[in-house]
């Protein structure tokens, strides 16, 4: 941290002026990019940054045009950090930004918990102003997405990790059967979502993490929030874990949103759920190949079951009504209870307890998450061993990508939804959606 105050500072000398370096620390949020928190001159602000140029491999841009979009976001008054510097390659950080530090709520759980009474309504209208957003002063590096593109790309990738999870390829299939005409593009932020804004007693304060961002389908940002896993355990409310969709559709056109087409929506509500399972995929491969050797990145690897359960319940409907109400298999059942030699997961189990008890007490900041994210590993690892279940069929995954079988085969939901069961309670066992399809899957 030494060597990157004394690079820091030397930037906010340059881009601000004469001044102190206190209290850096980063901060734990960001899947991909780092978030440091820091004051200088009497001023608070973030610095964002990939530490390597690793990390920005495969991106369509850089941090230099991404910085670009955010000023012309923040100049057609959508609510966007103020951008005040940015990295340079002189200034041994990597490459970055610097904005404003806006003083307000990120956690979902908080602001979900009690929600300001004009949040839904400030969701539409921000993103109706990013839509807005004029065509001339976005970058030109700002990509063009084609959809048909993009859905190929996905369905490679997912035949590269494997091509063997059924409902993955199931998704896929749909996905090319109900694929949209084009749209007319605007700016589509891409990752617009509870966890990436900030809010405060007034409502919602500040739109961050624009590095998803490119032009396309409004329908596309209107989706992606509404996807069960970024409603944060409020599967109740399907906006944002704030609302119903009628009122989100109303504030967004009510600011100058295009009309919401509700085929349209579904498509990218099914697609960006898609894509989510694929990224955790990804984030596993890419902690395998040492491009990001972070425990986080392994660890999202096994939030797949979470999207796998959630395109499952999208995509039953395709169903015949008899094969949707054929009764479960049973779990398998649970095994003996150990005697002899520790067993393996014994052994993990005597780790994850040593993390709770001697080390998470005493750590700090991103090390106290860390130790976190690594106790939920071991907790996957261990329901991993006592049940003893995979998602993996290739077979299967075959037939349903070639719409050789579908939905209407005999039992095949049935064993599906068993599946994704079983996979999603070792994986994420306190998972909202999967404590809602037992009641409803299972009775």
């Amino acid at each position: 941290m030494n060597s990157l105050s004394h690079a820091l500072s030397g930037l906010m000398t340059r881009i601000v002026g004469p001044g102190a370096l206190t209290g850096l620390a980063r901060l734990s949020g960001g899947a991909n990019m780092e978030s440091w928190a820091f004051d200088w001159a009497g001023g608070a602000y973030v610095l964002r940054r990939a530490p390597s140029a690793d990390y920005m491999v495969g991106r369509p841009y850089g941090h230099a045009d991404e910085a670009a979009l955010v000023i012309a976001a923040h100049g057609a008054r959508v609510k966007a950090p103020e951008v005040v510097g940015v990295l340079a390659d002189g200034d041994g950080m990597g490459t970055g930004y610097v904005m404003r530090r806006v003083i307000a709520e990120v956690n979902p759980a908080k602001i979900l918990a009690d929600p300001p009474p004009s949040l839904l309504t400030d969701l539409g209208r921000e993103l109706a102003r990013i839509h807005a957003i004029p065509a001339d002063t976005i970058p030109a590096a700002i990509p063009l997405m084609d959809t048909a593109a993009a859905l190929a790309e996905l369905k490679a990738r997912f035949v590269d990790y494997g091509g063997d999870r059924p409902v993955i390829a199931l998704a896929i299939r749909w996905c090319e059967d109900h694929l949209p005409t084009p749209a007319d593009p605007v700016l589509v932020h891409g990752d617009y979502r509870m966890g990436n804004i900030m809010v405060d007693a007034g409502g919602l304060a500040v739109v961050l993490d624009w590095e998803l961002a490119h032009r396309g389908d409004a329908h596309e940002d209107l989706a992606f929030g509404c996807m069960t896993v970024w409603r944060f355990g409020r599967i109740d409310r399907p906006a944002f874990g704030v609302g119903s969709l009628e009122q989100y559709f109303a504030a967004y056109e009510a600011a100058g949103g295009v009309k919401v087409d509700r085929d349209r929506f579904r498509f990218w509500l099914v697609y960006r759920t898609l894509w989510w399972a694929l990224g955790c995929l990804q984030m596993g491969q890419a902690w395998r190949s040492g491009a990001d050797p972070t425990i986080e990145r392994v660890v999202i690897g096994r939030r797949t079951a979470e999207q796998e359960l959630d395109l499952l319940l999208l995509l039953e409907a395709e169903a015949p009504a008899d094969e949707r109400d054929r009764p479960l298999s049973s779990s398998p059942p649970d095994a003996l209870p150990p005697a002899g030699e520790p067993t393996n997961r014994e052994m993990v189990q005597a780790v994850r307890d040593w993390l709770a008890e001697e080390i998470k007490p005493g750590a700090e900041g991103h090390g106290k998450f860390q130790v976190a994210v690594a106790m939920n590993a071991l907790g996957i690892v261990i329901r991993d061993l006592d049940a003893g279940v995979r998602a993996e069929n290739r077979a299967l995954s075959t037939a349903l990508l070639s719409g050789a079988v579908t939905l209407a085969e005999p039992g095949l939901l049935a064993r599906l939804r068993r599946a994704v069961l079983d996979k999603c309670a070792v994986d994420s066992p306190k998972y909202a959606a999967l404590m809602r399809v037992r009641e409803s899957w299972v009775s």
